[in-house]
């Protein structure tokens, strides 16, 4: 039988009406007498206590714990618990007169974020690449090719400002809800020694990494390839390259499953998914406004971040890369706000190879 927690008026009654049982003649509900006032203030603190072990019961179970808790259950369930904020790090672009030396340890800066060099660099006759870390991790230190950043104190033959030729890797800390199903996917499917589950699991624990996906077998028997997206930290607004890795990002995640990975297995592969746009075709939309193609770009986007996946493993058996079906489409384009009929002339959209992931191509309408 489920607990319910009694209401202060429940415990307020409860109180008196022991203090006039167990006192021959008492009663305790008569108003301002000294019994009601003894009565009143025990309930108060009893009550305290209920709320108390109802808050605590939300604690002791990750899928109800509040965030410091959370992060307690993580710090067990998790080999490197929750996932911490990380620095962004790149190269600027100086200009100057030849020969000047800009020392480790300049600071530069841009919109209230630091940066500060890292090597001692002598200017050239042309624009000189200086390696720099962001002071502040998160995405806020992230910043686009060609953004123009200043020196925080003047350099005799240098020019103030710079141009950022690289400067990515800052993640946030992860939020509640990534923690939360990491741990609870760690208690749902505990360490079986490297099986398919496994590796998505470590993978998941590399900085960056928000999706991943195992597939045993896929490069022949006894192989395991693993691929991954950073979808916050490679996020862009073309839908065939937001939340794809680089290079870079593939070897990091490969060097961390080298630490993992049972030393026994074949071959081990690491890659990125490779975008598959799937182009969608709507006739008779109506109501056909701006507002309702954009509801419906937004819905079928969702769709294919939910459901798109290469090839993954079910229950450690390989499975092909995931097929957008016609009536998933069907279902987001109908959800969308401002639609009641259209006609979907496009079919199922089949990956062509097992390392394709869909993501949302053109939409047409007609």
């Amino acid at each position: 039988m489920a607990w319910v927690t009694p209401t202060f008026k429940d415990v307020r009654k409860r109180a008196r009406d022991d203090i006039s049982s167990k006192i021959p003649g008492a009663d305790a509900n008569v108003p301002n007498s000294n019994l009601r006032v003894i009565a009143e203030a025990n309930a108060g603190l009893a009550f305290d206590e209920h709320l108390y072990l109802a808050w605590l019961a939300q604690q002791v179970l990750p899928d109800t714990a509040d965030e410091d808790w959370l992060v307690r259950h993580a710090n067990i369930w998790l080999k490197r618990g929750r996932k911490a904020a990380s620095f962004a790090s790149g190269t600027v672009a100086m200009t100057g007169s030849p020969g000047v030396v800009v020392p480790a340890g300049t600071l530069f800066g841009y919109a209230g974020t630091s940066y500060q060099s890292n090597a001692d660099v002598t200017l050239c006759a042309s624009a000189t690449p200086v390696p720099l870390d962001a002071l502040t991790a998160g995405t806020v230190g992230n910043l686009d090719a060609g953004t123009a950043m200043q020196l925080s104190t003047a350099i005799s033959g240098a020019n103030a400002s710079a141009i950022v030729v690289s400067m990515t890797g800052g993640t946030d800390d992860e939020t509640i809800d990534e923690l939360r199903a990491r741990v609870l996917e760690r208690i749902r499917k505990p360490p079986q020694g490297g099986d398919a589950d496994d590796y998505v699991a470590w993978a998941l624990e590399v900085d960056g990494v928000t999706r991943a996906w195992c597939a045993p077998n896929e490069m022949g028997p006894g192989t395991v390839t693993v691929r991954f997206m950073m979808d916050d930290l490679r996020a862009t607004n073309d839908p065939t390259t937001s939340g794809f890795p680089t290079v870079d990002d593939v070897a990091k995640v490969r060097a961390y499953l080298d630490t993992m990975r049972p030393v026994t297995v074949l071959d081990f592969f690491v890659q990125a998914p490779i975008p598959e746009p799937v182009n969608v075709s709507i006739g008779s939309l109506a109501s056909d406004t701006t507002a309702t193609r954009n509801a419906i770009a937004a819905a079928l986007a969702e769709l294919m971040a939910a459901k798109a996946s290469p090839s993954y493993a079910l229950n450690g058996v390989r499975q092909a890369a995931q097929t957008i079906y016609a009536v998933w489409m069907s279902e987001a384009i109908s959800s969308a706000a401002g639609v009641d009929h259209f006609d979907l002339l496009s079919g199922d959209h089949v990956m062509p190879s097992n390392g394709c992931m869909a993501v949302l191509g053109t939409i047409s309408y007609s």
